[in-house]
């Protein structure tokens, strides 16, 4: 790879520029390696405020931005809009990053990621938790040391209704976040088993959730408890994983997280073990002083800046994107899965 194409400037655009889109097009705009073309969205007054913000065009179609040259965008566009847009861009060879999830199930979902196969266009999941600082953080902490094999994870994402993204339930809108990140730490397997329940209480789809995913891995079965809402009064963003020789504490809003180690001093945890086994007292033993507790260390680069690097590193050097359509296939069918059984809660 020479450096003169993994440095080129690339000609990129936004397609659904509202809440989310509108970071997007900010990013490229922003980017020294990057040229804005344009942008396009359903209301022409924002498509038109946000191109006069970032110096660029408003154009009133996916097609005339295509025409005008752009080579690598993002699709921000409600849900159920994703296929029909995206595949306007992948079938022409433009490098496509989809805001989660990757389209509205996974029958559409396959097709893009065959598309792309067959364009040879970068296809990518903007599945941003992944880059949020504190998963970074905790990545290198499990990089440099004992790898954490995840037996027990439990996640919360709650937060107020927004009215945004009701044409979809909480499982597509919030939880599928952190659907991708218990399956990206289970190596992209799907669950053997699946239990939920859900509750739909102001849109037509579960506004609440719960749901126990269960695998049966060689090493022994992995449980993931994971629980969303968009009807609290507070938000939360708390994953905790329990692993047999780690436990790690990450909280994505507050941008903090821990890390807790068994001490590499085995034979003194065996003595433990077996003082227990008999029945001793060891109510003056200190736990703290047979783990180790680590405060991970947390960088400052915004999510949606990593992300976006990510995605046009993978487009320059013709490699495939962290976060690519196979990922996006499983975290999709993942929340099928527990959409059916939360339809047969209700």
């Amino acid at each position: 790879m020479t450096a003169s194409r993994e440095n080129r400037v690339l000609r990129c655009g936004a397609v659904g520029v509202g809440r989310m889109g509108q970071h997007h097009a900010r990013v490229y705009a922003d980017s020294p390696t990057c040229e804005m073309v344009g942008v396009v969205d359903a209301n022409p007054n924002r498509a038109g405020e946000i191109g006069e913000r970032h110096k660029c065009r408003a154009f009133e179609s996916e097609e005339a931005l295509i025409e005008a040259g752009v080579e690598a965008v993002s699709i921000a566009t409600p849900t159920s809009s994703h296929m029909r847009v995206a595949k306007k861009f992948l079938e022409k060879g433009v490098a496509c990053l989809i805001e989660k999830p990757l389209a509205l199930d996974a029958a559409e979902a396959q097709e893009l990621k065959n598309l792309a196969e067959r364009t040879g266009a970068v296809l990518m999941v903007g599945h941003i938790e992944r880059f949020n600082p504190v998963m970074r953080a905790m990545q290198r902490a499990t990089e440099t040391g004992q790898p954490v094999v995840p037996r027990f994870i439990e996640v919360h994402r709650v937060s107020p209704m927004t009215f945004r993204s009701v044409d979809i339930g909480v499982v597509m809108d919030m939880m599928i976040h952190d659907l991708d990140v218990v399956l990206w730490l289970l190596d992209g397997r799907e669950p053997d088993e699946i239990q939920a329940a859900g509750v739909a209480v102001v849109t037509p789809h579960e506004d609440i959730c719960n749901a126990r995913l269960l695998w049966n891995l060689p090493h022994g079965k992995v449980a993931a408890n994971v629980t969303a809402s968009r009807l609290a009064l507070k938000t939360e963003r708390v994953t905790r994983i329990t692993g047999e020789n780690a436990y790690i504490k990450i909280d994505y809003a507050q941008k903090k997280g821990t890390i807790i180690r068994r001490i590499a001093n085995e034979i003194q945890m065996r003595e433990v073990t077996e003082q227990l086994r008999r029945g001793e007292d060891l109510t003056s033993l200190k736990w703290d002083e047979l783990v180790n507790i680590e405060p991970l260390e947390i960088d400052n680069e915004e999510p949606i800046v990593a992300e976006i690097n990510a995605f046009l590193h993978a487009v320059r050097t013709d490699t495939g994107p962290p976060i690519n359509a196979d990922a996006g296939l499983v975290n999709l069918r993942t929340a099928e899965r527990i959409v059916e059984a939360v339809k047969e809660f209700m």
